[in-house]
């Protein structure tokens, strides 16, 4: 029954799927051919039969596309934003595909614009029609259909947990009946609310009894060896068995479960940046930098002079920082301290009234306007618009070996600006409560919240009190 339920399922999201992109591909012809709204320079390509001949080769496309980003599977629980960027991906492939199809169909002349409006307009569609299709199924849920009842087999942190996570997501359609222990001096008493029902050597008897559907396995690391005997007891009841992982608390800093062929690889530790992340990301920033280099290029020229006139030495100062990997490379500012300015010193920060400071840099430093040239090192891909501020070296080996976790900053490229910036952490601030901001940076990464730092940064304007 559950297996007839899941590809009810898939076949029911494929059809809402299909109905999707054959509404993007008839409203994009319309747009641009029948609405008026656009110029018609070649009558041979509003051809409508020709967009009826391609439509199964665009479902069939789509399709394909679709489940091999794993599109049909259950995504019961989160946020949409996941779905709806595999979409994008998804969406944006099978396009480049359909291009190369038409391409080798010459006998098909289409509208290059047409197709890039049915890309855009089937995204939204999909979109929607995603959303729209699982707040349905939720709904149903919430009032009890396709309910699955389960049980939870251990007792420990981990199974309490899940129990409450399950219990605010009644959506997800799972039903949690009790525990079940590996003690039976457990049994009667109850976790979160719900009662410990027995012990697993009974598990098939409470299995058939209750009329459970899936197990799940929370235990802990001291009970890890008893996950075979559990299996064991389960035998051949035809039940869906799930496991949370006995490592869940270890998973940090966008950990993860992946998939190496059919091998299931727990992920302790990982980094946004991959893929299309990664992609995305450097594209934010070149397109982004370069709009800086342009705006602030008659600023920069007028603050170079300054410097130039005003103190001897070169206009620009150069320092080894450290960024992703571990990896170093060298920071471009403008000069705001005399030349040799650590030569009697040696590495130090700057502190309030530092001598070292010329007039003129003492106000470039105040106002942030010394970090501007960081924008060719956005250009050249040492840097990111937005990031954790990078280090020097020197100083980052003494703070490794007093501060918890401070190199995981350096699982992402160093930033101009960062959230710990933008949250008042700048200069000589708490560092500890700097590199926590850091870390929640990159555990949450996303453009939006690249975007949200940068219109911060400039909200909130460039002049610190922390700036020496």
């Amino acid at each position: 029954m559950l297996k007839k339920n899941k590809e009810l399922y898939r076949t029911l999201l494929f059809i809402s799927d299909l109905l999707a992109i054959v509404s993007a591909w008839m409203a994009a012809y319309y747009l641009r051919f029948s609405s008026g709204l656009i110029p018609v320079y070649y009558p041979a390509a509003s051809q409508g039969h020709i967009w009826f001949i391609l439509l199964p080769v665009v479902a069939v496309i789509w399709g394909i596309i679709f489940r091999a980003f794993g599109l049909y599977g259950p995504r019961k629980i989160g946020s949409y934003i996941p779905e709806v960027r595999d979409i994008i991906k998804a969406s944006s492939l099978a396009l480049l595909l359909l291009v190369a199809v038409t391409f080798f169909l010459r006998r098909y002349a289409l509208s290059r614009l047409a197709i890039a409006i049915f890309g855009g307009i089937s995204v939204v569609f999909l979109a929607v029609e995603r959303v729209s299709f699982r707040e349905m199924l939720k709904s149903l849920r919430r009032k009890g259909y396709n309910i699955k009842n389960a049980v939870i087999v251990g007792t420990g942190p981990a199974a309490g947990e899940l129990f409450e996570r399950l219990e605010m997501h009644p959506d997800t359609g799972i039903k949690v009946l009790g525990f079940v222990a590996c003690d039976s001096r457990t049994v009667g008493t109850t976790i979160k609310g719900a009662e410990v029902i027995g012990v697993y050597e009974d598990i098939r008897g409470i299995i058939t009894g209750k009329g459970i559907d899936e197990v799940i396995m929370a235990l802990g690391l001291e009970e890890h060896n008893r996950v075979a005997d559990v299996l064991k007891s389960i035998g051949d009841e035809a039940v869906d068995i799930k496991v949370v992982p006995d490592i869940y608390e270890l998973i940090t800093l966008r950990g993860g479960v992946e998939d190496l062929d059919g091998i299931p690889i727990v992920s302790l530790r990982g980094t946004p940046l991959y893929g299309w992340n990664f992609v995305l990301k450097r594209v934010f920033d070149a397109v982004f930098a370069a709009a800086g280099m342009v705006i602030t290029s008659p600023l920069m020229f007028v603050i170079a002079v300054i410097i130039k006139l005003t103190s001897p030495g070169p206009v620009f100062f150069r320092q080894e920082r450290m960024s992703i990997g571990g990896d170093t490379f060298e920071l471009l500012k403008f000069r705001s301290m005399r030349v040799n300015a650590e030569k009697d010193t040696g590495p130090v920060w700057a502190a309030s009234g530092d001598p070292r400071r010329t007039p003129f840099g003492a106000f470039l430093r105040k106002t942030s306007l010394d970090e501007l040239p960081q924008l060719l090192n956005v250009l050249k891909g040492e840097m990111s618009l937005v990031g954790p501020r990078p280090e020097r070296p020197v100083f980052i080996k003494d703070f490794r070996k007093t501060i918890p976790r401070y190199m995981l900053r350096h699982k992402m490229k160093a930033g101009i600006t960062g959230w710990a910036q933008v949250s008042g952490l700048r200069g000589n601030t708490d560092l500890r409560k700097r590199i926590e901001h850091d870390l929640y940076y990159i555990e949450n990464w996303s453009l939006s919240l690249d975007l949200k730092i940068i219109l911060l940064t400039v909200w909130r304007g460039f002049v610190n009190t922390h700036a020496y």
